[in-house]
């Protein structure tokens, strides 16, 4: 039980790392949590708040994981190859895909809110 335990703070400790380090990160924070004030603002159904949740969710997880490839990718290849810097590239990329698809959700059920 102990050792579940101490990975529960090893998880902790990677929140903590990449939000003192990735301006990306804390600007999907500030972003989620604005989002969530606007769902308490306009009384989100229950199945809205299943897709922002979702969204914010799926923004943050795939931060994480796009800086954990960048760590990993300057821990192997401390020099800059065109190769690291392609995985870079790509694993940034997907973090642009879940915003953008996080900004298409949010579109698709603030925007009747206010029409």
């Amino acid at each position: 039980m102990k050792r579940f335990l101490k990975g529960f703070t090893y998880a902790f400790n990677g929140w903590v790392y990449v939000f003192k380090t990735q301006l990306n990160f804390k600007f999907h924070c500030l972003a989620g949590v604005l989002v969530i004030a606007l769902g308490l603002y306009v009384d989100l159904s229950v199945e809205e708040w299943i897709w922002i949740t979702a969204a914010i969710a799926l923004v943050m997880v795939v931060e994480l994981i796009n800086t954990a490839l960048e760590v990993l990718v300057d821990l192997v290849s401390p020099q800059i190859q065109a190769k690291a810097g392609r995985v870079k590239d790509i694993a940034a990329g997907s973090v642009l895909m879940a915003a953008l698809m996080a900004l298409v959700i949010g579109l698709f059920i603030f925007v009747p809110k206010f029409l």
